[in-house]
């Protein structure tokens, strides 16, 4: 994935449709909150191994893919809005976490940092 490539795609595809000016990092924020919300809505209610097994439903995966989409959208034009470059962003939380999770300490249980 081109994260550059596609932000500039969004810019493009708001831009065409004057949505730019609602596009404020509040409104983004609260967009991204709204579709985190549909896609816990898909899982709310099933219990684990329906969960695992939500990829054999056809129609399901189209929900969970579509919701999966945009939450995608609202964070790359977040991250756009503020000047976060994701690359980077990403690769410097992926060095935290594993100082914060070492491997002889975190592998095979779900224990937070502070806990070891």
């Amino acid at each position: 994935m081109n994260i550059k490539e596609l932000q500039d795609k969004l810019q493009r595809f708001t831009d065409e449709r004057d949505w730019d000016q609602f596009h404020t990092p509040k409104n983004l924020v609260m967009a991204l909150s709204g579709e985190v919300g549909e896609l816990t809505e898909i899982f709310q209610w099933l219990t684990e191994e329906q969960s695992k097994a939500i990829v054999a439903d056809v129609e399901k995966m189209k929900q969970v893919e579509e919701e999966i989409a945009d939450i995608q959208v609202y964070v790359l034009r977040l991250a756009h809005k503020l000047g976060v470059d994701i690359e980077r962003a990403v690769e410097k939380k992926m060095r935290k976490n594993a100082e914060k999770y070492p491997v002889h300490l975190a592998k095979g249980n779900a224990k937070k940092y502070t806990e070891y």
